[in-house]
């Protein structure tokens, strides 16, 4: 099915130019349907009638998007955008612009408009040699504001289009001459993508082989620079896509199994290990996990349909923590009343069982970017 196929697959942009394994689990979420998506700002019927917190910002196409108030608007054109962040003080974002052959971290306002270049990755030599241009992916800043994480492959070899991405951070204002890579994988098949910054280190998706030649991905953990660091998932739970909710409680993930599904995942964080893994949903091809600023819910990236293009949908908090129910007293006979004997002993109180919460699809007919991740602001 082209929708379990595109779960495998790498940035095709990507591979072009390498055959990083990382991307090959990575890409190709966009489905392959004869008939191309919509406009988020032009789909018919329009986004479901549904109001989410603040304001949702979303990749299709090369463009980036913004969700408020039930409507989407267009920020960018369709120039390579892609993988929205924001930074700390919720007064911009970060976002990826593809060259071609590189790729770029921009500061853009909350409109959408480029206010700085964080990256320069474009080699001297441009097309001639795509090897001397480097890529930049998957911006996250420090709660501080003054470290750029992100994707980097700085320890490709000279010369050649192998290409291995490493976690690398660098000072906001200090340029990649000041950057300094966090993890390391020495140019070995998969790679290190997609850190997300927690008290103390960060929390980043390893993808390797297992012992059966399969590509994997695994949750890692570490807390200094070229420090080995700590697996917090196992390759048999293949797990990747890691977003962190706003109160720092709480780990949303994809995991396989190492099988064509992709269960939305959750499990509790305590700074330096996960807790019981609970799954949300098992019958969806589930990408980029996304809390609400509020903590009301998970929004999430899935087709509609079988084979479809990648959807938004909203799953309410109620779904997986519901609130404790309210008991139900049972009738009793009221004393003195009429009866055969003696007064029975109180009926025990009824507990409903909780109401199944089913999650949203908030589109129908657009097709989002399922590689990247979705930015949420208050």
């Amino acid at each position: 099915m082209i929708s379990r196929v595109l779960l495998a697959v790498g940035l095709s942009v990507l591979m072009l130019v390498t055959g990083v394994t990382s991307y090959l689990v990575l890409d190709g979420r966009q489905s392959k349907v004869a008939a191309p998506p919509s406009k988020p700002t032009a789909a018919t019927p329009r986004a479901h009638a549904l109001v989410l917190p603040g304001t949702l910002y979303l990749a299709q196409s090369g463009a980036l998007y913004s969700f408020s108030s039930g409507r989407f608007h267009q920020l960018t054109a369709e120039a390579g955008w892609s993988q929205p962040t924001s930074t700390p003080d919720g007064n911009n974002l970060l976002a990826v612009k593809n060259g071609g052959y590189f790729s770029d971290v921009y500061q853009l306002n909350r409109y959408g408009t480029p206010t700085r270049q964080l990256t320069s990755n474009a080699g001297r030599l441009g097309m001639r040699d795509p090897s001397s241009n480097h890529w930049s992916l998957y911006p996250r800043l420090s709660p501080d504001g003054g470290t750029l994480w992100m994707t980097y492959d700085g320890g490709k070899c000279s010369g050649c289009l192998l290409i291995s991405f490493d976690i690398w951070a660098m000072p906001v204002n200090g340029g990649m001459s000041k950057a300094h890579a966090w993890t390391n994988t020495n140019l070995v098949p998969g790679g290190d993508v997609q850190a997300i910054p927690v008290s103390g280190g960060i929390i980043y998706t390893q993808y390797s082989y297992d012992d059966q030649g399969r590509p994997t991905g695994q949750l890692w953990y570490t807390n200094r620079a070229n420090s080995v660091g700590r697996a917090l998932t196992t390759q048999a739970e293949d797990c990747r896509n890691p977003a962190l909710s706003n109160d720092g409680t709480q780990i949303a993930m994809i995991c396989t199994y190492v099988k064509q599904v992709s269960y939305l995942t959750i499990a509790s964080w305590n700074g330096s290990t996960l807790g019981p893994r609970q799954t949300l949903i098992t019958d969806q091809m589930v990408a980029q996990p996304t809390w609400a600023p509020d903590g009301s819910g998970i929004a999430y990236l899935a087709p509609g349909v079988a084979d479809g293009p990648f959807q938004l949908w909203w799953l309410p908090k109620d779904a997986y923590a519901p609130p404790p129910p309210s008991p139900t007293p049972v009738p009793t006979p009221t004393p003195g009343g009429p009866h055969n004997g003696p007064l029975p002993s109180p009926s025990p109180t009824v507990v409903p069982p909780p109401p199944v919460i089913k999650p949203i699809e908030v589109t129908t007919n657009d097709g989002f970017d399922a590689t990247s991740p979705m930015a949420w602001l208050a």
